[in-house]
């Protein structure tokens, strides 16, 4: 009952401030804002925004697989999105565009441009609906299987919750919401630590000086190459990874485009991709701290890493507090990213693929049958996934959003045309030649695929608009 008081009190804030921001809106405040959004607001609630649901739950338990490996990825982001403040949010802003898929249509076509889009809505309808599955399954587990609720009305609830907040103001509202939201969510996040910390007995620098001399500490691997978390796989795959989940992913580029010039944009974008790592730092100091105290308590880690924060804060071992705390930093967290993927998903279909941005009507439409689609894609997710959801979202990325990223760097670094009528074949096997590739080094070699099969899948696209050009 405190769990769900909680979500429910939350989701009347939420209600509230949209009501506040969504006055006299229409579609150019759904889509973009009017263009007066103040960086800093934006900024703020971007790193809320970034972080999900899915690092709330799945950060923390990273340690107990792969120590703190996961900053090797972490520090690579920050060079990800100087490259997008710098190279991207100019074109974007030269051009007024509402969605950045636009661009692909100036310059190399109409396919082109509905590839481009119908890439990016497979793909953040697929990574939206794995960060989201992670607040629908904790609440499930730990709150409602206890009253028979099926877990489908579960993720209809509150997928209806975010559709009430957004289907008015769109990303102006949102701009806003996610303020409030990182604020909750790192509110939580310093207090779970707090009560951790005192549950282990020890003051600040006691537990620093413990997170150091921890072997899960351990940030750098240099010398396997061979591995997943080798530095340098990890490193140069960030860059990319946020390059085309955040410079070519209309749902993050949104909020930036609200800006009123391209400085702020790009003050924002320097501002919260530097604020990503000590974020993140945070997350997986809080994962050490808890295998201390289960190591104190005698309690066995969970096989699952992602069960190892919700073991202890949504079962009440830590205390009721706790327990509020947790529930509003993972509600926050996951809150905040599925309503600017709806939003966004929203905006691209009446723009992009449709094309009839005026057209209100139309607009409400498409909003609920996003709604509806995001209900069926978590369901779907939740039978087949079977690793770490923040590993499967970026294991996803690098099929889909390699086109993407392909489409773009031709489009960018080349003043070529292409063939126009072939670039949805070359998007659709790029992927899948990959897929054959992974398949081969796992079945007759050592070598494993991390994340740099992002940019495998960027080159092999690059590559066949190339050969296809004009």
């Amino acid at each position: 009952m405190i769990i769900l008081i909680t979500v429910l009190g939350y989701f009347l804030a939420l209600l509230i401030l949209s009501r506040l921001t969504a006055r006299r809106s229409d579609n150019d405040t759904f889509f973009r804002g009017n263009r007066k959004s103040p960086w800093y607001m934006v900024a703020f609630g971007m790193v809320g925004a970034s972080i999900s649901g899915v690092t709330f739950v799945s950060v923390p338990g990273m340690v107990t697989v792969s120590a703190m490996n996961y900053m090797q990825t972490c520090l690579g982001f920050i060079l990800g999105y100087f490259a997008v403040a710098f190279i991207l949010l100019p074109v974007y802003y030269k051009y007024n565009l509402t969605t950045i898929y636009s661009y692909l249509n100036q310059r190399l076509g109409q396919r082109s441009y509905k590839t481009g889009a119908s890439f990016f809505l497979l793909s953040k309808m697929t990574g939206a609906a794995v960060r989201f599955y992670v607040v629908c399954i904790i609440l499930q587990r730990f709150v409602l299987d206890a009253y028979q609720v099926p877990f489908p009305v579960t993720v209809v609830v509150m997928v209806v919750l975010i559709w009430l907040y957004t289907r008015r103001g769109g990303i102006k509202t949102l701009v806003w919401t996610d303020t409030f939201q990182t604020i909750c969510m790192f509110t939580a996040l310093i207090l779970i630590i707090v009560n951790v910390i005192s549950a282990l007995g020890l003051d600040f620098g006691q537990a620093v000086s413990a997170i150091a001399a921890d072997s899960r500490s351990r940030i750098f691997v240099f010398d396997d190459p061979m591995s997943r978390q080798y530095f340098w796989k990890q490193f140069l795959s960030a860059i990319f990874i946020v390059i085309v989940m955040t410079g070519l992913d209309q749902d993050m580029m949104q909020k930036n485009l609200t800006c009123k010039s391209l400085r702020d944009a790009q003050k924002d974008m320097c501002t919260y991709g530097v604020a990503f790592v000590p974020a993140n730092l945070l997350f997986l100091s809080l994962g050490v701290l808890l295998c201390l105290l289960a190591e104190k308590n005698g309690v066995p880690l969970p096989q699952a890493g992602d069960e190892l924060l919700p073991m202890f804060a949504a079962t009440g071992q830590l205390g009721r507090l706790v327990t509020v705390l947790f529930t509003v930093g993972i509600v926050a967290a996951s809150f905040s990213s599925a309503d600017s993927a709806l939003t966004a998903l929203t905006t691209s279909f009446c723009v992009d693929i449709v094309q009839r941005p005026g057209d209100e009507r139309l607009r409400r439409r498409v909003h609920v049958a996003m709604a509806v689609v995001f209900v069926l894609f978590i369901l779907a997710f939740r039978v087949l996934n079977s690793t770490s959801v923040i590993d499967a979202i970026y294991v996803m990325c690098s099929y889909t959003y390699g086109p993407l990223l392909g489409l773009f760097a031709y489009s960018l670094l080349t003043k070529k045309g292409t063939n126009d009528r072939w670039v949805p074949y070359i998007a659709v096997a790029s992927p899948l030649i990959c897929f054959a590739i992974e398949s081969f080094a796992n079945a007759y070699t050592d070598y494993r695929f991390g994340y740099e099969m992002l940019m495998l899948n960027g080159l092999l696209t690059f590559s066949g608009l190339w050969l296809i050009r004009r």
